[in-house]
């Protein structure tokens, strides 16, 4: 493609700022757009599997993220009542060179302000919210919140499970609740008064689970998220404040060594999961979505930011590869598809790693090297398709 076509990113979160930096590194002119006033240290943990970091690493991020965060010892499965360990994998030397990469927790602030490092300086345009996009004598007018306007001649929505790019172009519907909620909390290491665990545990109940893990080198901060079933979640908040009281009611019944962790906990906030089924409209003339824009999924697998990671190196390559934007996006969505509905599946039945498990097939995939996908000519997406149009075919889980 003609390294002068202009790009607009809407999102600055993992997949955003992954096709940001890679695209800028083959030439292209782009602008990332991100609604928040700043990168600030809220938030969650986040796993990040060798696959993602394979991606990364060409980035030239890699060892700032291995010192940041942690490579962990092992990851243990647990039985919520017995303490029985159901499965573990390690991740040592041999499983690191097998995998092609380190499998690391680090807290998603610290991945942000890390990832961030990997685009051109003053090509992150923050406290951008999109209002809308219009296509305008061939090329794209952004608008936003604050005012402001931009022109593009590609646009990449990587805005999230609530993406505006997706609602403007594919699908306005709102994203579904799945009728469970999570508790997060993060704390101080110190809070377990020398209580040791391990650097990653699962916690499997019945329905429920809980995941605790280290998220620092130094193992002195610690995450812990635990997913409940709620009937409903009937408000506009991202989330709302919870309580240690109301946590360790909902895992009341779970082992001695998790309750101790619970014990340790401060601040507790309460989050709603939601999904959309399955829908394979990736794109539409210029247009085109990634990550949980396109493929939201439930956050059991603990790899939603891996796949928009995947995404981003993908999309890219398709990108440069392609001179019409269409067998581009087109060849993106054959490559990504297939791996990440086997994703999504995973983690709608929640199964991964709760007993023996392959994990080559996901760890070891390299996104930038990785085969493209060459669809036949029926498969590119028509120009100037839109909702009532309908951009390739969908199908629900």
């Amino acid at each position: 493609m003609n390294r002068k076509t202009q790009i607009a990113v809407v999102g600055a979160g993992l997949g955003g700022l992954t096709v940001a930096g890679f695209l800028q590194r083959a030439g292209f002119p782009v602008m990332v757009y991100e609604q928040a006033p700043t990168f600030s240290r809220i938030g969650a943990g986040i796993i990040l599997s060798a696959n993602a970091m394979k991606v990364l690493r060409r980035l030239g991020v890699e060892d700032e993220l291995v010192r940041t965060g942690i490579k962990p010892q092992c990851y243990v499965s647990r039985a919520w009542d017995t303490g029985a360990t159901m499965y573990e994998i390690y991740f040592d030397a041999a499983s690191e060179k097998r995998f092609g990469g380190p499998y690391i927790n680090i807290h998603r602030g610290d991945l942000h302000d890390v990832l961030a490092q990997a685009v051109a300086p003053k090509t992150i345009a923050f406290d951008h919210q999109l209002v809308d996009v219009k296509k305008s004598q061939g090329r794209y007018l952004l608008s936003f919140r604050n005012g402001g306007t931009a022109q593009a001649d590609i646009v990449i929505g990587a805005d999230g499970i609530r993406s505006k790019v997706r609602e403007i172009f594919i699908d306005d519907r709102p994203p579904r609740f799945i009728g469970a909620v999570a508790h997060r909390a993060i704390f101080s290491a110190e809070r377990l008064g020398g209580f040791k665990i391990p650097d990653c545990t699962k916690w499997w109940g019945r329905d429920r689970h809980s995941l605790p893990y280290y998220m620092t080198g130094r193992r002195d901060e610690l995450y812990v998220i635990g997913v409940v079933p709620a009937r409903e979640w009937d408000s506009e908040a991202v989330s709302l404040p919870g309580s240690r009281e109301a946590m360790m009611a909902d895992f009341a019944d779970f082992h001695p060594d998790y309750q101790r962790v619970l014990r340790a906990v401060g601040t507790v906030t309460v989050w709603p999961i939601f999904d959309r089924a399955r829908d394979d409209r990736w794109s539409g003339d210029r247009v085109v979505l990634m990550g949980d824009a396109c493929h939201p999924m439930r956050p059991f697998m603990a790899a939603g930011g891996a796949m928009a990671i995947e995404d981003g190196a993908v999309l890219s390559r398709c990108i440069v590869h392609f001179d019409d934007p269409a067998e581009a996006f087109a060849c993106y969505a054959a490559t990504r598809i297939p791996r990440v509905a086997d994703v999504q599946r995973i983690s709608l039945e929640n199964s991964w790693m709760r007993g023996p498990t392959d994990t080559d097939w996901f760890y070891c995939y390299d996104a930038c090297t990785a085969e493209l996908a060459h669809p036949s000519p029926s498969a590119l997406p028509l120009a100037g398709e839109a909702k009532a149009g309908g951009l390739g075919t969908a199908e629900s889980h």
